[in-house]
């Protein structure tokens, strides 16, 4: 099986000011087409040439899971963008203000988590087997499912992620991120 790029639901202009053009041609179009050639030249003649993207991160190690993970968690990152931010869902919201204490308790939480990983990484929203929501920062390529959690939302703190728009103002584009988050998407995810 070959592994494709991901469409985005959005032209690469339509995020701006808070994500260019070019950080999206480069994150996306760069580094992420490289995941996903580098995937598709690890898998060939192995057992996970047939396998499914999500069977590749459950189950790889080494630089296969690496590509794999990022190839996912990058496609679940994009997909969750979006130019037109609609208001939070209201069941959305109440499941967040009963999990953190308000929206923006979990935004607070959130954002420190995403200040709080040294290096690389990715900061995660995540429902557990029973549907308890919970932060969970991942290192390098990390991938929550490997933990038996679903993932919700995902921001991405590599430093690729932001360095066009941001160089290293981390904490900006955090900011800016929250002006990006398609809220129905998260909702869908958390199946409201």
């Amino acid at each position: 099986m070959t592994h494709l790029m991901p469409q985005l639901p959005y032209a690469h202009e339509t995020l701006a000011p808070h994500m260019s053009k070019e950080t999206i041609d480069f994150h996306y179009g760069k580094h992420l087409q490289t995941y996903v050639d580098n995937l598709n030249r690890l898998i060939t003649g192995t057992p996970y040439e047939n396998a499914s993207l999500e069977e590749i991160v459950m189950t790889a190690e080494g630089p296969l899971y690496n590509n794999a993970a990022q190839t996912w968690n990058h496609t679940f990152f994009f997909e969750a963008l979006t130019p037109a931010q609609g208001n939070l869902p209201e069941a959305l919201e109440a499941r967040l203000t009963a999990a953190f204490g308000s929206v923006a308790d979990f935004k607070k939480q959130f954002t420190q988590a995403a200040m709080g990983v040294f290096g690389s990484g990715w900061v995660w929203l995540t429902a557990d087997a029973e549907g308890h929501l919970s932060i969970t920062a991942e290192p390098n390529a990390g991938n929550p499912m490997r933990k038996q959690l679903k993932p919700l939302l995902v921001i991405d703190v590599w430093e690729h992620a932001y360095y066009i728009d941001y160089r290293n103002r981390r904490a900006d584009f955090i900011e800016a991120f929250w002006k990006l988050v398609d809220w129905n998407k998260v909702a869908e995810r958390l199946a409201l």
